[in-house]
């Protein structure tokens, strides 16, 4: 199995043209592809730059000439989980019609789209990557191939790959961005490259704020590890 991962801008997308003109991003949670009747069913999280910016993205995404079906399942704030409709998109023909198929979950943000795109052989590949060169803007992030045994053990550890997942997205917005500066920073490398007291200073917080930041964060990442790990050693024992 091939895999990529595809920074994609399509020209036919309502997704990608609300977020080109509206703060608002959207990640999927759902989605199911009906090729005979040309349209994408999809279940998406949307988050606005402010509950503002959240219903003008809302109402253009509606708007949209391409969106068939559009309502929000939920609303709180500047977030909303929604449900979708929309017209298969160039991209969307090209990839089933060269026999690829969707991987990953997608995510849109200022008008670009994280697709996940596999393939059987090279050949199906090729023809899908020239064919979607035609009509949108793409560049391949990343590229994996698997075996048969790797593939068994992916899907085998799924439990173990969403339990460290879930630890991840449980950090806060302070949490996640207080732990990547850390790291990026040196604060983990021996001898430390950095200190709570330049971290303050980078956050414009109390040495005790960073510190309390990086310990919840630690620790949310740490029981997320400890548990995939032990999830491992009990499959191992089986």
């Amino acid at each position: 199995m091939i895999d990529l991962d595809l920074d994609m801008r399509q020209y036919d997308c309502p997704f990608i043209d609300t977020t080109d003109d509206v703060d608002v991003a959207f990640s999927a949670v759902q989605w199911q592809l009906d090729t005979d009747a040309e349209k994408l069913e999809t279940r998406l999280v949307a988050r606005g730059e402010s509950a503002g910016a959240l219903d003008q993205g809302l109402r253009e995404l509606r708007d949209h000439p391409n969106m068939r079906e559009c309502y929000i399942l939920s609303k709180r704030d500047d977030v909303a989980q929604i449900g979708t409709t929309i017209e298969q998109t160039n991209a969307m023909r090209a990839i089933q019609r060269n026999d690829g198929y969707i991987t990953g979950p997608f995510r849109i943000e200022d008008g670009r789209e994280r697709w996940h795109v596999g393939f059987d052989d090279d050949e199906a590949e090729d023809r899908t990557l020239a064919e979607l060169e035609r009509h949108n803007d793409y560049a391949v992030e990343d590229r994996d191939q698997f075996g048969p045994t790797t593939l068994f053990d992916l899907l085998e550890n799924s439990d173990s790959a969403r339990r460290l997942l879930e630890g991840c997205r449980s950090l806060t917005d302070t949490e996640r961005e207080t732990f990547e500066a850390a790291s990026r920073n040196g604060y983990y490398e021996t001898p430390r490259e950095t200190t709570l007291d330049e971290l303050a200073d980078h956050f414009d917080i109390s040495k005790t704020a960073v510190s309390m930041n990086l310990r919840r964060s630690e620790r949310k990442i740490l029981n997320a590890a400890l548990g995939a790990i032990e999830e491992l050693d009990d499959r191992g024992e089986r």
